[in-house]
């Protein structure tokens, strides 16, 4: 086996990228936050090469319905207002605000349980199919 120390002509390269390795860490073992020459952070210039948006929270435009949402929406021939999607949205925001995972959320003669996480709302329940429902997998309850 090739003992390294040994190897001669290597130079050291020069630290470009602004992140600090290991042994130039302080503060008890924690990297310090390290900026680019253009005065981003790591983690900024991360979200940018991944196409993700920064962590600021996702506009009310950004509710969605899923596949199931859509087809209880057509069969039951239910259509939500421009007011009924801005309560819809408020609550959803709210329930964000509270640290809600996934929210059922009760709206005139309406039952709606939403992904708060994915702003996606899961499925939609009419007052005459809402009688002997049990909604599981909800950690709050919002009345918009």
């Amino acid at each position: 086996m090739t003992d390294i120390s040994r190897i001669r002509g290597t130079t050291d390269i020069p630290d470009t990228t602004g992140i600090n390795p290991p042994d130039k860490l302080s503060g008890g073992g924690r990297a310090q936050q390290s900026t680019s020459a253009a005065g981003q952070s790591f983690g900024e210039i991360l979200r940018a090469c991944q196409g993700v948006a920064s962590s600021a929270p996702a506009p009310a435009s950004a509710l969605r319905f899923s596949g199931h949402a859509q087809t209880r929406l057509q069969s039951r021939n239910i259509s939500l207002t421009g007011s009924q999607m801005d309560r819809l949205q408020g609550a959803v925001q709210k329930a964000a605000g509270k640290g809600s995972r996934d929210a059922l959320v009760l709206m005139d003669d309406l039952a709606m349980v939403v992904s708060v996480t994915n702003r996606t709302v899961v499925t939609v329940v009419d007052k005459d199919n809402l009688k002997q429902n049990v909604f599981t997998n909800i950690d709050s309850a919002v009345i918009a």
